[in-house]
Order: C-alpha cells, then sequence, then structure tokens
C-alpha cells in the first residue's frame, strides 16, 4: 500500500473553511525542503468536479494551471511558490477524478470480474495516486492536504485512505489539523479551544487523531492554552504549534520554526535532516517586510462581490507576483482594486488612474466589464501610466489599439461580438468544434508553450532570453490578418510562437511608452517569491521609476 521509504503528511481542517490549510502545507512543505529533505505536495479537493476548469472564480477561486494543462484549485499555486517547484497533474485529485479513474478501471477489466466496492476501492485509488506523485518527484515525503473540514460526509473516503496507511505504517504517517481558535471578549484575547475539541472528536469518529495541531488564531497562543489542548486531544507537549495572523504569508513558515514545528516532525516520521537552515527564505520575507518605496498599482478587474468587497483569491497569484517583484525591488506595492464597470457607467472616473503608478488589467472572460477595461487600456496609453495586460489585459490591448490607432471603429473579439465586421481577436480554428459541440472542460490552450523573443524589446530585455516558456489558459488569439497592420502602426509583436503564427506578447516601444505590454499568457503562473517574474519585475520597476 505504501511505497518503501516514503514518508506521508496530510493537513487537514477543523471547526471552518478557509483556515490557511494551503499556506499551512505549503508552508510544512518549505521547512523540509530548506532541512535538505525533498518533498512533494498534492492537494485533494472533495466536490465532484474533474478538475477546477469549469468553476467562476468567484466561485471556487483562481484556477491555476500546471505546466501539463492540468486546471487545478489555487492552492497548488501555492505549494509552487513555496517550494520552487514545478508540480504535474499528478499531484493533484478531486471526488470525480477518483471516482472516474476507478470507473475507467472497471469498464477496462482491471478488477478481474470482482464486485468494485467504495471501500476498500476509492481509498486505494487515492494511495496509488500519492505514491506516482512521489515517485515522480523522487521525493522523501508527500505531504497531502485534504479540502473540506473534518466531519463532512464529502471527504471521508479521503480519511479512510489516511487511516489505512496508518494502520499499516504508523511510523511513516503523520497527520496534520489545522484548527480554528477563536477569541471571545471585549478585548477579544480570550482563546477559545472547545471548536479545536470537538473537531478532534470528529477526527476520532473515522479512527483518526491528529499528531499535531496548528493552532490559527489572530494572536499567537499561550502555553496555557496549547497545555489544554494537548491534554483535552491526547497529544504529547509539543504537539500544539501556534499559527497567528500575519501580514505576509511567507512569514508563516519562520514561525511554525520557531515554534518547533520541524523538530516534531522529524521526530514522528523518524528522520534526521541535514543540516540546512532557512536563511535564504528568512532573508526574502526581512526584504519584503522591510521595503519602503510605495508604488500605487491599481487591477481593474470584474470578479467582484457586493458592494466594495473584492474577491481576492480570484486573483491571487496576480497579488502575489506584484509582492514578489516588489520585494525583490525594494518596494512595497499599495494594491488597489478598481471595477471595470465603472469606468463603462462614468467615462470621467478614468481621472482616477492618475492617482495610480501603474495599472495591471488580468485576465478573465465574458462580456461584463469590457468596454471599461478597453477605455483603462487607451487612457494608459495615452497618458504614459504602465500598463501590464495579461492574458485578456492584453487581448483588451489590441482591440484598442485597433480602434484608436488603426481606426477600426467596430474592432473587437469574437468571444464577444461574433458579427464584428474586425475580429483582430479570434477564436483558434482548431477550438471552433469545441464551442460547437459545448466541449468546454480542459480544451482550451492549456499549459506551458515556446515563444521566441524579439531582440531588443521590452520583453527580451526583462527575461535576459531570447527564448521562453509560459503558460496558458485561453482559446482565442490574435488574429493573424491584422498583425501586419498593427505592426505597421507601432504595436510590437515582440513574442510569438515557434512558428510565428501565435502572437504571445505585444509591447510598445520604450521610446513611446514606460511600460505598455500585455502578454496571451499567464505570467503569475510561474513568479515565485526567491524568483520573482521577470515581466512583474520590469513593470513595478517602469513603476516605481515613473512615480508621481
Amino acid at each position: 500500500m505504501s511505497k518503501k521509504g516514503t514518508k506521508y503528511i496530510f493537513v487537514v481542517g477543523g471547526v471552518m473553511s478557509g483556515v490557511g490549510k494551503g499556506v499551512a502545507s505549503a508552508s510544512i512543505g518549505k521547512i523540509l525542503q530548506s532541512r535538505g529533505v525533498e518533498v512533494t505536495a498534492l492537494k485533494i479537493d472533495p466536490y465532484v468536479n474533474v478538475d477546477a476548469g469549469t468553476m467562476n472564480p468567484t466561485e471556487h477561486g483562481e484556477v491555476f494551471v500546471l505546466d501539463d494543462g492540468m486546471e487545478c484549485d489555487q492552492d497548488m499555486g501555492n505549494y509552487e511558490r513555496f517550494l520552487d517547484r514545478d508540480l504535474t497533474r499528478t499531484n493533484y485529485m478531486t471526488t470525480g477524478s477518483v471516482y472516474l479513474s476507478v470507473i475507467q478501471k472497471e469498464r477496462n477489466l482491471e478488477f478481474g470480474g470482482k464486485q468494485v466496492e467504495v471501500v476498500p476501492r476509492i481509498p486505494l485509488e487515492i494511495i496509488e495516486r500519492i505514491n506516482k506523485a512521489v515517485e515522480k518527484a523522487n521525493a522523501k515525503v508527500a505531504i497531502t492536504e485534504i479540502g473540506g473540514t473534518v466531519g463532512e460526509y464529502e471527504n471521508i473516503l479521503f480519511l479512510e485512505a489516511v487511516r489505512m496507511l496508518k494502520i499499516k505504517n504508523p511510523h511513516d504517517v503523520v497527520l496534520v489539523l489545522v484548527s480554528y481558535v477563536p477569541a471571545l471578549g471585549a478585548g477579544g484575547n480570550e482563546l477559545k479551544t472547545k471548536p479545536t475539541q470537538h473537531a478532534v472528536r470528529s477526527l476520532n469518529a473515522v479512527g483518526l487523531n491528529p499528531d499535531i495541531i496548528l493552532a490559527r488564531a489572530h494572536i499567537p497562543l499561550d502555553d496555557k492554552r496549547k497545555a489544554k489542548i494537548e491534554f483535552m486531544c491526547s497529544l504529547e507537549k509539543g504537539d500544539v504549534i501556534s499559527a497567528p495572523n500575519v501580514g505576509n504569508i511567507y512569514e508563516v513558515p519562520v514561525n511554525f520554526e520557531n515554534d518547533g514545528l520541524g523538530d516534531r516532525i522529524f521526530m514522528k516520521l523518524d528522520i534526521v535532516p541535514p543540516n540546512k537552515d532557512m536563511k535564504e527564505w528568512r532573508e526574502m520575507v526581512t526584504e519584503m517586510n522591510n521595503a519602503t518605496k510605495s508604488v500605487r498599482i491599481g487591477i481593474v478587474g470584474k470578479y467582484f462581490g457586493t458592494g466594495e468587497f473584492v474577491l481576492e483569491d480570484s486573483y491571487i497569484s496576480v497579488i502575489e507576483s506584484v509582492r514578489h517583484a516588489g520585494g525583490a525591488l525594494g518596494c512595497k506595492p499599495e494594491i488597489i482594486w478598481l471595477n471595470s464597470e465603472q469606468f463603462e457607467k462614468d467615462p470621467k472616473s478614468l481621472k482616477e488612474l492618475d492617482k495610480f503608478d501603474g495599472i495591471i488589467v488580468p485576465g478573465g472572460f465574458g462580456s461584463r466589464g469590457i468596454e471599461g477595461k478597453i477605455a483603462v487600456a487607451e487612457y494608459c496609453r495615452k497618458e504614459k501610466i504602465p500598463y501590464f495586460g495579461l492574458c485578456y489585459g492584453m487581448q483588451i490591448a489590441t482591440i484598442e489599439f485597433s480602434r484608436n490607432v488603426l481606426g477600426l471603429k467596430d474592432a473587437h473579439t469574437t468571444e464577444i461580438n461574433p458579427d464584428t465586421k474586425n475580429p483582430v481577436i479570434d477564436i483558434m480554428p482548431e477550438q471552433k468544434k469545441n464551442l460547437k459541440d459545448k466541449n468546454f472542460g480542459a480544451t482550451m490552450r492549456l499549459g506551458a508553450y515556446p515563444a521566441l523573443l524579439k531582440k531588443g524589446s521590452i520583453a527580451a530585455i526583462a527575461y535576459g532570453a531570447s527564448e521562453i516558456s509560459e503558460r496558458h489558459r485561453h482559446r482565442y488569439e490574435v488574429n493573424p490578418e491584422y498583425i501586419e497592420r498593427l505592426s505597421k502602426e507601432g504595436l510590437v509583436f515582440s513574442g510569438t510562437s515557434p512558428d510565428g503564427r501565435l502572437m504571445e506578447i505585444a509591447e510598445l516601444p520604450k521610446s513611446k511608452h514606460p511600460f505598455y505590454l500585455g502578454a496571451q499568457f499567464h505570467p503569475e503562473l510561474k513568479s515565485r517569491p526567491l524568483n520573482p517574474h521577470p515581466l512583474f519585475v520590469a513593470f513595478i520597476k517602469a513603476c516605481a521609476a515613473g512615480k508621481k
């Protein structure tokens, strides 16, 4: 059942969702990695969707795309950013994908005609997938986050897989519970441990007890509360680790290490780690926290909740990429959310953009707010405000340039206006059948593709390379029929596919604009705190240089 020599860490949540299991899992991985232990990280989502690709960002948060094209949960982005590793589809599974796999095996007679039962077949499939991820990454330790909270029906079979592994290999498996510890009282400092005790009882009901509890609270947990949780939940002294709120998520592994989490895990897994530390990570955190020069970055989007509430999870990789670049340049980005629909309703409000050092138009789909985004792109182009378009943001810039420089007033994308006479953005021919057949899941241009860069361009200078590989998630492209006209009027396509058919990067020359660039791919998916993405670094540098 287990892979020989492999150690397993499972991370589950208690009391409520959204307590930070993903960051906790990534932080555990960073701690082990910093000690010289090779790790890999997996995410299990309990929903029946086969992948995250068909879900609206307001429903689920950002869809993170891997090099191999897997559309998955945003926590996979946390794993890649913290571990500085490219993960694969073997590192992600859902209830839907697990059941689909078992059903396909049954259809292929891989069970030898036997009756296929939910238990043990589903838990065994889960364990097999974890072992495949370990083998692919050549890892010593597999860290697996199980979505949802303990006590829910949706994740009970995943917990059964943990139980089966732990029975057979008690010294190779560590179960970590991330549990919310609420506070009461006038000062908000009276931490209550009873909800955590109930979460542990829910684990007990399925035959499990946590080995370590990460106590999430707005303040550090005091020794008295730690001792109470340890006693009531049958844990040893030192098994409760404080997980207070932080202003910078990259502080989390540092806080965990300072509280002894690494030593507890190594003891329980009987691992003697090489003598390494988190020096480089700690220095990075210090640099980010000590940055003093402020830059105001406006992100123009549409994935907003009601009122002034912004669903930041919809843009989490963009936010982190801005922070990575800012930290590397000694800048502290101040991110302001701008609703694109506001600029449609009130064109005079475009003057508000003068208050910003730079504007980002991120990816998205659909017609809502598109005219507002086009107006923003025009204003930034004319007023020399640094503009960075991501995927849809590049298409927006191309439409705007076509309308207002080429004079093609009805220029549009066929995604929004299929009948436009000037489809400067059009669907890829190979995608047309998918739309006709309503075959949407995992059918976009997904994953890593190479691109060649034009010598001397802003993009080539930023990358310091002539060939790159970036991740995509889209169906529509710049229409080849308009490339010559756009180029003649000054829009530089500085990045193209190797065959020259697809436009990957569009920019205005440095002599015409301080920074006006759009990427058809999603650079935010490959930015890491210790290795910021070069296009984001170039953008923030331009913002800081032209600071108003």
